[in-house]
C-alpha cells in the first residue's frame, strides 16, 4: 500500500527548528522543506527527469520569502511541465537567460548595432545626422526600453510634439529610421515582427517644395554672401563652379 504523506501546514514550516544535521519535512507530490543546521529552511521540488529518468531537485526559494502556498504552486506548475517532458529546471534557466537577453537588447543598443552597419554606406555628415536624430529625439524617452516592448503607441506619443511643432519632415524620418532598426531587429532574430510598420501614417505628410530659385539681377547678391558666409572653402567654390558650368 502507498505511504500517503500528510501536507504541511503553516503552523508546522513556521516551526519547524534546524537540528545537527539538515532533514526534509515532505508536504506530498515531491515538495519538500529542507530545514539546514543554520536555521535556513528552503523549498525543493524532487522529480525524475523526463528523459534520463534521473532523480533531480529544483530550489523554489526559502520560507517566509516563499511561502508554504507559493511553493506549492511552482510544484504544480513544474508537474505541468514533467507531464510535457520538460525539465522544469531547463525551462526556468532558459526563461531567465531570455528576459536577460530581452532587457540587455534595448532600443538604443540594437539601434547602435543597426547603425555600425547603416553608416558604412553613408557619408560621415550625413551618418552624424541620422544617428543624432535618434540621439536627441528618441532615445531620452525610449532608449532604455527592451526592443521586445517598443509598440507603435508609445513611439507615436513620443514624436507628436515634433508633429504639433510643423516638425513633419523631421517626423517622416524618425519613423524611417525606426522602421529600418526594427527591420534589422527582426533579420538579427531580435523580434519576431516590426510592430512600427506603418506608423508614418499616423501623421501629416511634409509639405513637397518646389527648390528655391534665384533671378540673374540678384547674382550679385549670391556672390557677395557667398564671400562672407561661414562655410567652408570647398563648398564655396563648389558653388562658384556650378554657376560658371551650369549652361
Amino acid at each position: 500500500m502507498a505511504k500517503i504523506t500528510k501536507p504541511l501546514t503553516n503552523t508546522e514550516v513556521s516551526q519547524a527548528k534546524p537540528k545537527d544535521k539538515e532533514y526534509n519535512l515532505s508536504d506530498g507530490g515531491g515538495l519538500a522543506l529542507r530545514v539546514k543546521p543554520n536555521g535556513t529552511k528552503t523549498w525543493l521540488f524532487n522529480y525524475y527527469h523526463p528523459y534520463t529518468n534521473k532523480r533531480n531537485n529544483i530550489s523554489f526559494g526559502t520560507f517566509p520569502t516563499v511561502s508554504l502556498k507559493q511553493a506549492r504552486d511552482s510544484r504544480d506548475s513544474s508537474r505541468v511541465l514533467l507531464s510535457q517532458d520538460i525539465d522544469p529546471k531547463t525551462h526556468r534557466e532558459n526563461t531567465k537567460r531570455q528576459l536577460q537577453q530581452e532587457h540587455s537588447n534595448t532600443l538604443q543598443k540594437v539601434a547602435t548595432d543597426w547603425f555600425a552597419v547603416k553608416e558604412t554606406s553613408l557619408t560621415p555628415a550625413y551618418a552624424e545626422d541620422v544617428f543624432r536624430s535618434l540621439t536627441k529625439h528618441i532615445f531620452p524617452s525610449l532608449g532604455k526600453t527592451p526592443i521586445t516592448k517598443v509598440n507603435a503607441v508609445d513611439v507615436i506619443k513620443v514624436l507628436k510634439p515634433l508633429s504639433a511643432a510643423g516638425s513633419l519632415e523631421t517626423v517622416k524620418r524618425l519613423c524611417q529610421r525606426l522602421n529600418q532598426i526594427m527591420t534589422f531587429a527582426v533579420n538579427t532574430g531580435v523580434v519576431n515582427s516590426n510592430p512600427l510598420a506603418g506608423i508614418s501614417k499616423a501623421f501629416e505628410a511634409p509639405m513637397k517644395k518646389n527648390m528655391p530659385t534665384i533671378r540673374p539681377a540678384d547674382l550679385p547678391i549670391l556672390i557677395k554672401a557667398l564671400n562672407t558666409a561661414s562655410i567652408k572653402i570647398v563648398t564655396r567654390c563648389l558653388i562658384e563652379w556650378q554657376l560658371h558650368t551650369m549652361v
